[in-house]
C-alpha cells in the first residue's frame, strides 16, 4: 500500500483545521487545532455502516481538537465510497435480515468485523507512517473506537507500540479478539452497556477482563445497545489528557 497521503481539502471551521485525505484508496479526515502545531493524536475508529465523515466522528474530534489534539479518522474497509466486495455486501444483508426477525446479530458480526479488521489494521498502520511525515504529528498516539471501531483498534493496539492509551467499549466477547486483548498493556477505557439487547453484558466484561493493563476502568451505563451516554465523549477526552500529555 502507498504510504503518500494526498490532501484533497483543506478547511478551517471555528478555530479547527480540516483536512481530507486519501492513502492508496482509503479515505480519511484529520482535524487539528488551528492555532496548535505539536500535539498528541487520537486515532477515531468509526461504528459499522459509517465513514470518518460521520457526525460521531466530527462531534469526537471537536471535542479532542478543543482540548489540543489532533484527531484522524479513516473510512473502514466496505464503508464510504469504498467498494464493496462480495462478501460486504452477503454479510450486510445477513446482518440486516437478523435484526429484521430478531434474531441474534452477534454470530454475523463478530466473524464479519473481524475480518474487516484483518483488512483495516495494515490501512491504519499505513495511515500513521504517513501522518508522521506532516509537520506537527509526532504522537504519541490514542485510539478511540466503539462497536466496530473496538474489533479494529484491539488488533492494532496489540501490533502498533505507537498507540499508548485506548478506550473501547460495546462489543462481544470472542476468543480471537480476546488473544489480541491480552497483548495489549497501555491503559484501557472500557464502555459496556448494562442493558445491551444484543451484547450480554457478561460477553461484555469478559472481553474487558482479557486486557491484560494494570491500569484499566470499565463504564457501565444503564441502557440498551445504542444509548451510550453523551458524557462518555468526555471522559474519553479526560481519558487521554491524563495518558497523551
Amino acid at each position: 500500500m502507498t504510504t503518500s497521503l494526498q490532501l484533497i481539502s483543506t478547511a478551517t471551521t471555528n478555530g479547527v483545521l480540516e483536512r481530507e485525505f486519501t492513502l492508496g484508496d482509503v479515505h480519511g479526515m484529520l482535524w487539528s487545532p488551528a492555532d496548535v502545531d505539536q500535539a498528541p493524536v487520537v486515532l477515531l475508529g468509526h461504528g459499522g455502516g459509517r465513514d470518518s465523515k460521520a457526525a460521531p466522528m466530527v462531534g469526537r474530534a471537536q471535542l479532542l481538537t478543543a482540548a489540543g489534539f489532533h484527531a484522524v479518522s479513516i473510512d473502514a474497509p466496505g464503508h464510504g465510497d469504498r467498494p464493496c466486495t462480495a462478501r460486504d455486501e452477503r454479510e450486510t444483508v445477513a446482518m440486516q435480515h437478523a435484526m429484521e426477525v430478531g434474531e441474534p446479530v452477534g454470530p454475523i458480526v463478530v466473524p464479519y468485523n473481524l475480518h474487516l479488521a484483518e483488512r483495516a489494521v495494515p490501512e491504519w498502520q499505513a495511515t500513521l507512517d504517513a501522518l508522521e511525515q506532516l509537520p506537527g504529528i509526532a504522537g504519541p498516539f490514542g485510539y478511540f473506537g466503539l462497536n466496530m471501531g473496538t474489533a479494529i483498534g484491539i488488533p492494532l493496539t496489540a501490533v502498533d507500540p505507537r498507540i499508548t492509551a485506548a478506550v473501547f467499549g460495546i462489543f462481544w466477547y470472542d476468543e480471537t479478539l480476546a488473544e489480541h486483548a491480552r497483548r495489549i498493556k497501555v491503559p484501557v477505557e472500557f464502555a459496556l452497556q448494562w442493558d445491551d439487547q444484543h451484547i450480554p453484558r457478561q460477553s461484555g466484561m469478559a472481553l474487558f477482563d482479557a486486557f491484560a493493563s494494570t491500569e484499566k476502568s470499565l463504564h457501565a451505563n444503564a441502557g440498551a445497545h445504542k444509548d451510550v451516554p453523551r458524557f462518555e465523549a468526555d471522559s474519553m477526552v479526560r481519558f487521554f489528557t491524563r495518558h497523551l500529555r
